[in-house]
């Protein structure tokens, strides 16, 4: 691990929070990496990445950025930060420049599952309890998906109604891991996304709370992506 970047931050998405990082947090931690998770609190956008840059700003070198769903909305703007050296979406929204969350889910395809989000309550969406798992979590542990079903975290109409500036995939590398089981970003979307953005994929069976339910397949793309981008940071220093 010697010329990989070490340093990763962790970007959760709506509904959750950054506990669910935890198997990738001990992979990554196991295998020499300094890790940060922030705690975004998923009001708007900008807050976000407010956030998630003081994270990046204490880091005493070159970053990983890493995003799962509309985490990937957050490090796509905020990763134009000088310090990150390489994007890693996990089944993520990949916008590029005046797309948000809800430009990019208004028009499914036809027979895409629906997520059930529930009506805004004074501007903020949670998903329907008794269908989070089937649609956010198939195959993680019942006891943990009802446990994340009741401790949703209230996501702000506004997060979903920002949009990216400029995103940070055209002049960073990035890494994309796509979800073909997922029910809340259809697998497809993944893909072109990815595709878009120039990244390099893998494709993994899993549900939308890969991140949770197959954290050594998750932390091995953000090792990947450590690799690939401290080969870019040496390129350029050489240059």
């Amino acid at each position: 691990m010697a010329h990989d970047v070490k340093n990763i931050v962790l970007v959760h998405g709506g509904f959750v929070d950054g506990s669910g990082w935890n198997g990738v947090y001990n992979a990554l931690k196991a295998k020499g990496y300094n890790v940060t998770i922030v705690q975004n609190p998923t009001i708007t956008l900008a807050d976000d990445v407010a956030v998630t840059k003081r994270a990046i700003a204490a880091q005493d070198g070159p970053v990983i950025l890493v995003g799962h769903s509309y985490g990937g909305v957050v490090i796509t703007e905020a990763g134009n930060d000088p310090k990150v050296a390489g994007l890693a979406y996990i089944a993520a929204f990949a916008p590029d420049r005046g797309e948000s969350v809800d430009s990019l889910i208004k028009n499914p395809p036809p027979g895409a599952p629906v997520p059930p989000i529930l009506p805004p309550q004074d501007g903020f969406l949670f998903l329907d309890r008794s269908k989070f798992r089937a649609s956010f979590a198939g195959d993680v542990d019942s006891d943990l998906a009802a446990f994340m079903a009741d401790s949703q975290v209230p996501w702000g109409t506004q997060a979903l109604a920002g949009a990216v500036t400029q995103p940070a995939w055209k002049s960073k590398p990035s890494w994309y891991l796509v979800s073909t089981e997922d029910r809340m970003i259809p697998p497809d979307a993944q893909r072109a996304m990815s595709k878009r953005a120039g990244a390099k994929a893998v494709e993994v069976k899993g549900s939308h709370a890969v991140y949770v339910s197959q954290p050594a397949a998750v932390a091995s793309l953000i090792e990947q992506a450590a690799r690939g981008s401290a080969s870019a940071v040496s390129r350029e220093s050489v240059a």
